[in-house]
This record gives C-alpha cells, structure tokens and sequence, in this order.
C-alpha cells in the first residue's frame, strides 16, 4: 500500500523533520505489513540564493514554502499515482501564506484519504489559525495529537467531534541505551551536569536556568549546564545570535561563565540519546503552559533521564506518576532547590528515571509506529473523506456586530477588525443595506432585533435626501454632511431599500414614510448614466410595483430602466461574451437579478432571456471547481483577458445568493438552489482559499479576500452582505422546504 507523507524531511534541521523521518520509516519497516512505494513529499523554505536541501532518494518530490501552485501540483501528484492515503506534519510555520494557509490548497485538491498530525494546538488561536485548524479536520479522515490536553482543545475550541480526534504519544528512537556510550561526539559530559536541547529562541525560557545557578553551584561548584542546539532558523534570520549572547552575558554577570557551555549543534539522535543518558538532569523551563507537544521532553523520558520541567502541558502528562518533578514558570529559586535537593538525594534521582525509562519504553517508535499503521489503514479502509453538507452547515442568525455598528444616527460604515471605526463615520449604501436585512429579518421572523433598529436606517435615509429628491451619501460621526450629491450606486440601494420595505412593511406608517421618500427619488430614476445605479433603481421599482401595480407613472419608469440594461447587453454582447458591458467589474450579479426582478413584474420573455443568458454566462466564469470565485477587483475582467480573481468581495457573493434565488423563485429549477448554496458557502470557506470569511465569535464578517488570505476588518458592507445572503438562504429554507429536502437530503 502506497502512502504519501507531507512534511519537513532532513536534511533540513527541525524536529518535525526528524519526526517524519522516523515515522517513515517505522511505517514502511514494519514487518507485519508491506507499504512498498511509499514516498514523501518535502517541504523547501531555502531561497534562492542558499543552497537546495540534498533530500534522499524517498523525497519525490519538493513543494516550495511560497509557491501556491506547487501545493496543488503535489496534491495532483498524490492523486494519479496510486497512492491510497496521505500523512500530513501539520505546524504553522512550516507551509507559506498567513499562518500556513497555502496548505489548504493542497488539503482541498486532495481525493485520497487524508491523516493530519497536528504538532501545535493553541487554546487562544487567531482568527486565522482557528480557520485552518478547522479546514484540516474538515478534510480528514483522522486528527492525530500527541496530549490528552489537545483533545479537550480541539473539541471545544475547534468544535473537532471527538471521533476523529486519535491520540498517539510523541515516538522516540528505539536505541540500545548499554551500547551508546557516556559521552557525546562533541564533548565528554561532566559527572554534574544539567542539560537542555533543542532549536534555542526565547519561549525556551534558558535564563531561568542561568539564574538558578548560582544557588546550585554553592554546593556544587564543578557542575555544568549544556545548552545544546542552534538558534531557530526564524529567530536567527530576524534577530542572529542576540538571545545566546544575552544568556552568555547573564551568566558572566552572575559570575557562572564556567558553569555554562553552548554546544551549538544540531545533533543527530545517537548523539542526543548519549548526552541524554549520561546527564544528571534534563531540564525543560518553558515559560509558559501553552507547549502541547515537545519532542525534546519526549526524548529525554525515552531515554530515561531524570526531568524537572515547568509545568506546561505535555509535561504535565508526560511527567505524571513521578517520572519527573516541576518547578514554577520563571522560578529560578525554586528550581535551584529542586536540583540541590536531588543531588543530595541520589536514590530519588534514581527512582525518576527508573520510571521514565520504563514508560519510555512505550514510545519507542515500532510501537509508535504501528499505532499510525492502524489509523491509517482505518481511514483507507473506510476510504474516509470528510466534506461539505450544505445547509446543515448554516450558523446561526447572529446580529451582534450590527447592533454593535448601529447608533442612534444609524450604521457605522468601517469597523477596525471587530470594533467600530468611529473614524470613518457613515453612509448612506451601508444605512440602505441595513434598511434592507432589517425588512428581510422581519420578513422570516416578526420579533427580529433588526426590527428595533429599522427606524434608525430609515431616519438616517430621511435625514440625508436633499430637497431636490437626490441623496448625500457621507456623513461624518459629528453628524456634518460630508457631501451635497452621493453616488449613483448609494442612490440605487437606497431606491431598492425603499421598494423592498413598501412591499414588506412592517407596518403602514413605515410604508408611508418609504413612499415619500421614493415618490421625492423618483424624477431622478431615469437620471443614471451607470448600469449598477440603473439596475439597483429597477430593482427597488420592481418591488414598489409588487405592492402598487395600477401605478402606470413607475410601471413606465421600469420599463424604461429596463430597456437601459437590454440595450447595452445588445450592443456589447457577442457569442462568447454575453455581458452588458466590455468588462465585468464589480456587483455584477446586480445586473441581471435587476432583469429577472423587471421580467417578474411585465413577463417580457426577450428580458428573461438576456437574463438568463448572462446568469449562465457568469456562472461559468464564476462558478469553478465547486465554488465561488467571484471578479476581483485587483484588475476586474476585461473582455479577451485574464479575470482577476483577488481582490474578492462580498458585496459580489451577495449580489450571486440573490440572483439564484430569485432564479429559483421565478423557474422552480432545484440546480439554481445548488449554484445559491455554493455562492453562500464562499462566506463559510468554500472558496479558492479555503478559509472563512464570517466570524462566528464577532457574528461580523471579513471585509475581502486577497491572495494572502482574508481582511481582518469587518465593516458594515461586508457584514451586512453576509447577513442578507444568510437571509436568502433562509429563507429559501423556509419556504420551499420540499425542493431544499430534495436536493440536500
């Protein structure tokens, strides 16, 4: 059986490396099964300048860090070549992109079953880390950690079901221990010594060691502390050797310069297990609990050396039952006490690594390595391959973060992540957009919170039209008008906010109130000299009509807008461009939703043809590989060229849920709900990233998606693009049960 292992692999010097190659190897070498063809797939940080890793001949091949299309290269890879599972080291900073998600390419490209060892669980991740984690176990088979205290984590940080989650301890070499020898290549080890190894940077805590010392050498004034391993790669390219000359300062200072010695090597594992079982004590001094797996401590309890650690999290379990003993977080004093003590008691220090010897035992990597043997033959067996359930997936309604954005005056238009950006003030396309979800809201559910808030919106749409019936579109937070005319894009949203709420009043001093303002609008309805102001007009026309359809004057003016949007479709579309313009810029899913909103009113069959045409004509240029991928707005789409696909926006995917059901709506055709649910699910992470753009803690929404992942700001127009298409969905849902039960059951 054919298995692919994605990681680090040595040469390169890491411990995720050296895990991959052991755990190749106990995998392929096991004598009870045959895994012939196995192979692994590296990855490559070197830049171009620095000499490329001289991989061995089981590496086929090589993924670069920042390449996006060498992740997917290598999925594809996988996938044509008889291979039946693949192996995944998962840690954030081995793979390119923000925290990694370059990765998600691969995951997603994947048709094999998929094992992810996740080296790093956070318990606070960020809003990005959090996604990945989540899109990892999405996608595969098996979760495989290291620590009881990782799987209370994932489960409830991650929401990851505990059936998936697998434990397996950290595996450690399976060496002779009588035949290693007492003493490393590099150095013979003093008969005192303290020993900590591994890549050297900050979070190592290495001077609360150095400042134990003096205590200790009091008493034992011969005894050595080694420090043995480079300087992590990222720390070294960010800040050189800074932290190993202010350890090397601290101890001169505190006058134990003697005492320290810097081996500064990255040893291979004979070496390490010599120094290991010739130690005195092994010391770990994190300096913070948040550590869910260390392989050093591993080692250090594989090899049977007495330990005294901080009481992160993996030692806490490792260093159950007395294999070891703790010592408070930057607690040198008590650390110094805890080693004079078990120097003066040698039977103690003899009875601890008795105990971590023989759970040591345990770790060794042919029993490690026959427990993944297990899990991987479980999820090829079962031919395990986690995916999307549309609308089981749908998240609760949250308004939080609107009634967050909403003041007395109305919708705050920029937030700074989740936060208000008081700064930016307010306007009038985000005010009508929430005029419009609080309509929406009302509409699915009377006791909406969105209910309380409409009058706000509303006010603010009064507050900024102008005598003449036009609109100001900017206000600042003092309440001062920042222009005297808005766009034509704010004077159509807020056309359509006010159809919308005359056809779906709450109540008739609502739809009153809504009247007056679009009967004052109305003179200026033919005015626009730009389709998206034209097709956001017809659309709030076509809504009133619902509601007024004796009203000839409006039925003219619909009319009217509409043979705007025909004529232009006419003059600009050929047989292999049918669009209404020589570029797709941006809301282009407005342009025909405003046709099929105009066909609903007339049933002028030439109009619901050009619709439809140019909804299928989107969608195949939108709608690949299973998902949205909206015009980005970094180059938009230019007739003859190549697309633009970041900047995305969600403005566009809203735009694309409201369209398709209002397909729906209007031909009964259940492949329109399909399209609907996979525009949505672009909010949810079924995009060309693979990463949300909705914050279930906020309940705001991500501002874009760019090529190095999302925008972290979460202002009222993208919020409010993912409630109304939330809305949508819903309310699709709730009335057409039967065909959502068809096609999603």
């Amino acid at each position: 059986m054919k298995i692919a292992f994605l990681s680090t692999h040595p040469p390169r010097q890491c411990g995720i490396a050296t895990f991959n190659n052991n755990l190749f190897k106990a995998v392929t070498t096991d004598k009870s099964q045959t895994f012939s063809g196995s192979y692994i797939i590296a990855m490559d940080n070197q830049s171009p300048e620095e000499e490329a890793y001289d991989f061995p001949p089981e590496v086929k091949m090589v993924i670069h860090q920042d390449e996006p299309l060498d992740y997917t290269a290598a999925a594809t890879y996988i996938n044509t070549s008889g291979t039946k599972a693949c192996v995944l080291q998962h840690e954030f900073g081995i793979y390119g992109g923000n925290s990694g998600h370059h990765l998600l390419g691969f995951i997603n490209a994947l048709s094999v079953p998929l094992v992810s060892i996740l080296h790093t669980v956070l318990d606070e991740p960020t809003f990005m880390q959090l996604s990945i984690i989540r899109e990892i176990a999405r996608c595969s088979a098996k979760i495989v950690v290291m620590s009881q205290r990782a799987i209370s984590i994932l489960e409830s940080v991650y929401k990851v079901s505990h059936e998936q989650i697998k434990l397996i301890e950290h595996g450690v070499p399976d060496l002779d221990i009588s035949n290693i020898g007492t003493q490393a290549r590099t150095v013979p080890l003093h008969s005192l010594s303290l020993l900590t190894f591994g890549l050297i940077s900050r979070n190592k805590g290495l001077e609360t060691v150095i400042n134990a010392l003096p205590v200790i050498t009091a008493q034992y004034p011969d005894l050595i502390y080694y420090i043995v391993g480079k300087t992590h790669p990222n720390v070294l390219r960010q800040s050189g050797e800074e932290y190993r000359e202010y350890l090397k300062h601290l101890a001169k200072d505190l006058g134990v310069a003697k005492n320290v010695v810097f081996i500064n090597e990255f040893l291979n594992e004979t070496e390490l297990f010599s120094m290991l079982t010739a130690c005195t004590l092994y010391i770990t001094p994190y300096l913070d609990e948040a550590q869910i797996t260390s392989g050093t401590l591993s080692y250090a309890v594989g090899a049977g050396a007495a330990v005294l650690s901080t009481p992160y999290w993996h030692a806490q379990e490792l260093l159950a039952d007395k294999r070891g003993d703790f010592f408070g977080f930057k607690q040198s004093a008590e650390l110094a006490k805890k080693v004079v003590r078990l120097l003066s008691h040698p039977d103690e220090l003899s009875q601890m690594k008795d105990k971590a010897f023989q759970y040591g035992l345990k770790l060794r990597w042919p029993n490690i390595g026959r427990q993944f043997i297990l899990t991987i033959e479980v999820a090829v067996r079962n031919k395990q391959r986690k995916v999307n359930t549309p609308f089981a997936e749908l998240p609760a309604i949250n308004f939080a973060h609107i009634q967050k954005l909403t003041d007395d005056t109305g919708i705050i238009q920029h937030a700074r992540f989740g936060m208000r950006n008081l700064k930016e003030g307010y306007c009038l396309d985000d005010n009508a957009r929430a005029l419009l979800l609080a309509v929406m809201a009302f509409k699915i559910d009377n006791s909406s919170p969105m209910l309380e808030m409409l009058p706000n919106y509303l006010s603010y749409i009064h507050f900024m039209q102008r005598e003449n019936g036009l609109f100001g579109n900017f206000l600042s937070f003092q309440r001062e008008y920042l222009d005297d005319v808005g766009s034509e894009d704010s004077f159509g949203r807020t056309i359509w906010a006010l159809g919308f709420l005359i056809q779906y009043s709450p109540s008739k001093s609502y739809r009153e109130f809504a009247q007056e303002l679009f009967g004052n609008a109305l003179p200026h309805f033919l005015s626009m000299k730009h389709l998206r102001g034209t097709s956001n007009t017809l659309i709030g026309v076509s809504h009133y009509l619902h509601t007024h359809k004796q009203d000839k004057k409006v039925l003219e003016q619909l009319n009217a807008l509409t043979d705007i949007l025909v004529q232009a479709y006419q003059q600009n579309h050929t047989e292999t461009w049918c669009w209404y313009e020589q570029k797709m810029t941006y809301d282009n899913a407005i342009l025909p939703l405003s046709l099929l909103c105009s066909y609903s009113i007339t049933g002028n069959q030439d109009v619901y043809a050009i619709a439809m045409d140019s909804l299928n004509f989107l969608a195949a240029e939108t709608i690949k590989h299973g998902y949205l991928n909206p015009v980005g707005n970094d180059g938009w789409y230019p007739k003859g060229d190549d697309m633009a696909l970041y900047d995305q926006q969600a403005i566009e995917t809203m735009g694309m849920v409201l369209l398709y059901s209002k397909a729906y709506e209007i031909t009964g055709n259940t492949d329109h709900l399909i399209h609907m649910d996979t525009c949505y699910h672009w909010f949810l992470g079924r995009n060309s990233l693979r990463l949300p753009l909705y914050d279930e803690e906020t309940g705001g929404c991500c501002d874009g998606l760019h090529k190095d992942g999302v925008n972290r700001n979460q202002g009222a127009e993208s919020s409010l693009a993912y409630l109304i298409a939330h809305l949508a969905v819903e309310n699709v849902m709730k009335h057409h049960t039967q065909a959502a039960q068809l096609i999603y059951s």
